[in-house]
């Protein structure tokens, strides 16, 4: 029985090779396989032509498991050495009929098919390849949610804006199918989808400036009633934006796809650098997105303070800055958590800054309400008092009236 197992990892997962029983056994023998993991055979199979993989490699099996905090934590576990290609490790555990042996590395041979740099890098192609379409998985998944929250109006307006990117998703879907007969990205199949990515940048520019133009009304808003309208504006619109961007992200990651199979195809000697490039445009596009995203938070952070030192004049307008800015950034957390950016702003932190906002908004309401009742109170009193004099006062005219009347009848006899 072969016991091997061939690990490799990138900055996006992990991949483990080797016989089904042996994979099973290493997953459970290590927690591996309480993680959510994808079946590797298929995609090596599908890539090995253009990466010359032998068909030893192209026909075992392998998980591919995507890098998270709890996977990356595992992985500190296992024995992974740096390779000469780029961002990638690699060991080889185990040896034939020894599965005790499997945490110690043993040193690469003839048995190792994927230690050879021409075909590791070309397994580190596929396994970015599997980390995009896995992004895009959540993303759809991430579309569809959101979309149900959506009102009709709202729908109408996001529509307007997806609409642009219907032709890209219509090219890259038929890409995507005649890449699953053939196996390859051919340069007929590649000169469809190559110019895409101009329009998709030119909608995540025009999404990105929208939110940069809520975040300045944000900064000139120097009203409590003018904040509180862009802020019910930013809460409103948050949504659709962000469904923009998430699309964005999906049709980048399905052109990356594609991309890298054209490459494996054209110019397999390539594939490390393009991959490489690829992963930093990825980068790249998401500080981008991040930074415009966290600028119309802290936007929000701005009015809720505004929002706190005026509320006992704003009773109505303040509380609604507040709720708009819980909302907002309940819908960026979705955002950041689905495109794998970290956000300072955890779920467990908003959940208690929110019902921290809740106890002190009650807190001011009840301080409001005591006020109000404590002045109809005084009011009440004062009142009663002002009727008690305007009693005693009328009774005394009353006397005093009775006594000059009296005056009079006596003068009169």
């Amino acid at each position: 029985m072969d016991d091997e197992i061939e690990l490799i990892s990138d900055d996006d997962g992990l991949a483990v090779i080797g016989e089904p029983t042996a994979v099973e056994r290493f997953m459970d023998a290590t927690g591996l396989s309480t993680l959510e993991s994808q079946p590797l055979g298929l995609a090596l199979a599908a890539g090995a032509s253009a990466t010359k993989v032998g068909a030893e490699v192209a026909a075992s099996s392998g998980r591919w498991l995507k890098l998270t905090a709890e996977s990356a934590e595992k992985l500190k576990t296992l024995p992974l050495t740096q390779t000469d290609t780029s961002g990638v490790s690699y060991a080889m555990l185990g040896q034939r009929g020894s599965i005790k042996n499997w945490l110690k590395v043993e040193t690469p041979g003839v048995g190792s098919t994927l230690s050879n740099p021409a075909i590791l890098s070309g397994a580190a192609g596929i396994m970015a390849q599997m980390a995009m379409q896995q992004s895009m998985a959540e993303i759809t998944e991430y579309l569809a949610i959101i979309d149900q929250k959506l009102d009709n109006v709202l729908r109408a307006q996001t529509n307007q804006v997806l609409a642009r990117l219907d032709g890209v998703d219509l090219a890259a879907r038929e890409a995507m199918s005649v890449r699953a007969s053939v196996g390859r990205v051919s340069e007929v199949t590649w000169s469809k989808v190559q110019s895409s990515a101009q329009t998709i940048h030119e909608t995540q520019g025009y999404a990105l400036r929208q939110i940069a133009d809520l975040t300045e009304r944000l900064g000139s808003s120097n009203k409590i009633n003018e904040l509180a309208d862009v802020a019910k504006q930013a809460e409103a619109e948050i949504q659709k934006w962000l469904m923009v961007l998430a699309r964005c992200s999906e049709l980048h990651d399905a052109v990356g796809v594609l991309e890298l199979d054209r490459v494996l195809d054209a110019a397999p000697e390539e594939i490390d650098r393009h991959r490489i490039g690829l992963q930093a445009a990825r980068r790249d596009r998401v500080a981008l997105i991040s930074e415009k995203v966290e600028g119309l938070m802290s936007g929000m952070d701005a009015a809720v303070g505004m929002a706190n030192s005026k509320v006992l004049f704003n009773p109505m307008q303040s509380p609604a800055i507040v709720k708009a800015t819980h909302q907002v950034t309940a819908e960026v957390l979705q955002f950041h958590d689905v495109l794998g950016i970290e956000s300072a702003r955890d779920t467990a932190e908003v959940r208690a800054w929110g019902d921290a906002a809740g106890e002190h908004w009650d807190k001011v309401r009840g301080t409001t309400a005591a006020g109000v009742g404590s002045a109809k109170s005084r009011g009440a009193e004062a009142l009663g008092q002002a009727r008690s004099v305007k009693g005693r006062l009328a009774g005394r005219m009353a006397e005093r009236l009775g006594r000059i009347a009296d005056n009079e009848d006596s003068d009169a006899t």
